[in-house]
């Protein structure tokens, strides 16, 4: 794997079109797309090893985020890999809800050892890219209040000062980068906890698809993924935690055995740590200050229950680079095309961040919901319509304006059925 050379780089500054703090899934995805329009990066990484990646999360991609895969040049290595695509099966109080095969999201699933390095092997190996790995941005450069750079310092304490009209904060939910440009954070609460570990054995039913169970409020989920391993996850709510503080293993094992029509864990052989996450508050940032872009969980962190953190790194990645690439070229201005990544941002993930951030605190299903999950659950077209809002393929708006006046009209015909079955209608979604 390419790394910027160490006698050179301790040397003396060098210029760059963009820095780049964060050489995960989203700040390797924007320097690939940003080489690609012709611009020079710096990839900075405070990890020394190529193979690091990301332990406290899964490894599941949104059907949203695939499309960008492709266009990155990332899908076929990542299919190449070993990578599993999948639906989505929703197990809810009403019965299962499976899009029909032909009108569902296809998400991919390859672990986070393998996905992180490959991804980062990608980048490096870009024209234009220059990774730098065991480094970490200790100041931001500015000039009138605009940023104008990273410096960075090594292991050893040299500082190397990376000058670039744009740099951008690819750093995660806690990003240094965001606390250095000053820019505030908003957290809302998160009433559930997460564990979860891999198991080889015997598929859950419905594998090679992810399986997840809406338990009113508890939630579980089993994701197939490459080498024929499964990830079994529990999140339960807040009042379940000293069970699995005790001993988590056997509280993973007991909570999913104990789901309706539960994968088959108790036959399973754990093959990694079961690692668990207590805090996940939900955080929220801009997006954008002056010279500076936030992507990925740097930008907007929220609830893993839905999955979203992947794909959304992957594609405000690509929505960045598609913003600044004129700008970069000098063809525009940079506070514009950065106005027009904010406006891109908000647009795609301000309804789906809303619901997200709701739903996360632990709260049972309210009667909408109700409805939807009734319906869906019966109904191939209403299913289609959840699983394209659930993998995050369409925006809440349609959601509201398509899938729920069908559920509507779908629960109001059964209700009528029911009636002349003398079978009350609250009973059905009590």
């Amino acid at each position: 794997m390419a790394d910027i050379d160490r006698d050179t780089i301790i040397s003396h500054s060098q210029d760059y079109d963009a820095v780049i703090v964060g050489a995960s899934l989203a700040g390797c995805a924007a320097a690939i797309g940003l080489a690609r329009y012709g611009a020079r990066v710096a990839l900075v990484e405070q990890r020394p090893d190529p193979g690091a990646f990301k332990r406290n999360c899964s490894h599941f991609i949104q059907a949203s985020a695939v499309p960008t895969l492709e266009r990155l040049g990332l899908f076929e290595p990542i299919m190449a890999a070993g990578a599993v695509r999948s639906r989505m099966r929703a197990r809810t109080p009403w019965g299962w809800i499976v899009a029909p095969s032909e009108l569902a999201g296809y998400a991919v699933n390859l672990r986070r050892e393998l996905l992180d390095p490959l991804v980062r092997e990608i980048a490096a190996a870009t024209p234009g890219v220059d990774l730098a790995l065991g480094r970490s941005a200790c100041r931001l450069l500015r000039e009138d209040r605009i940023v104008r750079g990273v410096v960075m310092r090594d292991r050893d304490g040299v500082e190397t000062t990376l000058r670039a009209p744009l740099t951008v904060g690819a750093d995660g939910r806690d990003s240094r980068t965001a606390e250095l440009a000053g820019v505030a954070t908003k957290t809302l609460p998160h009433g559930r906890f997460a564990y979860g570990a891999y198991y080889e054995g015997a598929p859950p039913i419905g594998a090679p698809d992810a399986s997840i169970w809406f338990m009113d409020p508890d939630w579980a989920a089993a994701f197939p993924t490459d080498e024929d391993l499964v990830f079994y996850g529990a999140m339960p709510a807040m009042n379940r935690l000293a069970e699995f503080k005790r001993d988590p293993e056997a509280a993973l094992v007991s909570y999913l055995a104990a789901v309706p029509e539960p994968p088959p864990i108790r036959e399973a052989r754990r093959v990694s740590p079961v690692i668990g996450k207590i805090d996940m508050t939900n955080q929220v940032r801009g997006s954008i200050a002056p010279g500076l872009a936030l992507i990925g969980d740097a930008a907007l962190a929220t609830d893993p229950l839905f999955g979203v953190g992947c794909g959304w790194a992957f594609q405000s990645a690509e929505w960045l680079g598609e913003s600044v690439a004129l700008a970069l070229q000098g063809e525009e201005s940079l506070d514009h095309a950065l106005a027009r990544y904010r406006r891109r941002h908000q647009r795609e993930l301000r309804g789906h961040a809303f619901l997200i951030h709701d739903y996360a605190t632990g709260r049972r299903l309210h009667s909408r919901e109700r409805v939807l999950f009734a319906a869906a659950a019966h109904d191939p077209k209403v299913a289609a319509g959840f699983d394209a809002f659930a993998t995050r393929q369409i925006k809440p708006g349609r959601m509201l304006a398509r899938v729920v006046p069908r559920s509507i009209a779908v629960n109001a015909r059964a209700s009528l059925t029911r009636r002349r079955r003398g079978v009350s209608s609250r009973r059905l979604l009590a």
